[in-house]
């Protein structure tokens, strides 16, 4: 091993908040002991935004900011500082990707080393990732999901105010409701999706793939990622042992609600046409 990592982020209008991601990931470097790059791809931000997100990283060298002329959305965001690692993605233990509304302990890449054998076999390994309120929001999904679920997931995108309303009840019995799947995070395993917030990928993915799959704008990406990985006969791994911190829908938050369930529609769409392709229907 290198003892050498990459970090890719995507930022949108909340360079702040991509300011104290990269803070606590430096603060995992002691005495020179881990060697990190830093990539922010940028979404084109506004121009407030984007001086901001200059003025934060303009002293700091282990950070590249790749600054887009269009918004291209989020794992399409991630490809692009991707690319910038394609020829040289083999000088690195492992990369992490994911939104940049995250927080990563001192121990974070301790914990990584300590369960780098993981790597041998799983391309992908999720994280146990904390909302600020406590949730564990990982593993995310573990079994299939119930066709009752997909009945009514058909219906809540079917008419937006209808989604909405399923939405407030959904909230009301949530408690009653609620997949188990997320109840198991103190129990590492082989999962069927990991929450999209932040993925770690190792050698195998990069010797495996040149990108992520992203044929959506946002959303959906735990099942894309999933069927990518199925058609090379490969897992995710989730592993408790590393967590993250997670401030939960940062950017989405800059989106109004019609639209960000508008790109969710999309998604649930292209979702189901890849799921006609998968011959055992395991998602």
């Amino acid at each position: 091993m290198n003892n050498k990592s990459a970090f890719i982020f995507t930022n949108y209008n909340n360079s702040d908040i991509t300011g104290e991601a990269i803070k606590s990931i430096l603060n995992n470097i002691i005495d020179n002991e881990f060697n990190i790059e830093i990539i922010i791809v940028d979404n084109d931000s506004n121009l407030n935004e984007k001086n901001r997100l200059r003025e934060i990283c303009k002293l700091i060298k282990a950070v590249k900011v790749i600054y887009l002329s269009e918004n291209i959305g989020y794992f399409k965001g991630l490809n692009e500082g991707i690319k910038n690692l394609k020829n040289s993605s083999n000088f690195y233990d492992f990369v992490v990707i994911g939104n940049n509304d995250l927080y990563f302990e001192k121990n974070f890449l301790k914990s990584v080393y300590e369960n780098y054998n993981l790597f041998k076999n799983y391309p992908v390994v999720s994280p146990d990732i904390i909302r600020l309120d406590g949730f564990h929001q990982n593993p995310h999904v573990t079994k299939p999901i119930s066709k009752f679920r997909k009945i009514m997931y058909d219906i809540y995108y079917s008419n937006y105010y209808l989604s909405k309303i399923i939405s407030f009840a959904a909230n009301i019995s949530r408690k009653y409701t609620q997949r188990a799947d997320r109840k198991s995070y103190n129990v590492g395993g082989v999962i069927i999706g990991g929450y999209g917030a932040c993925y770690l990928l190792g050698p195998l993915f990069f010797k495996s793939f040149d990108y992520l799959l992203a044929p959506t704008f946002l959303m959906g990406e735990e099942f894309f990622l999933y069927h990518q990985l199925k058609e090379k006969n490969y897992n995710i791994y989730y592993e408790p042992n590393i967590k993250v911190q997670h401030h939960d829908h940062a950017t989405v938050s800059n989106l109004p609600s019609k639209k960000f369930w508008n790109l969710s529609k999309v998604s649930h769409k292209i979702y189901k046409e890849y799921q006609k392709k998968e011959k055992t229907n395991k998602w």
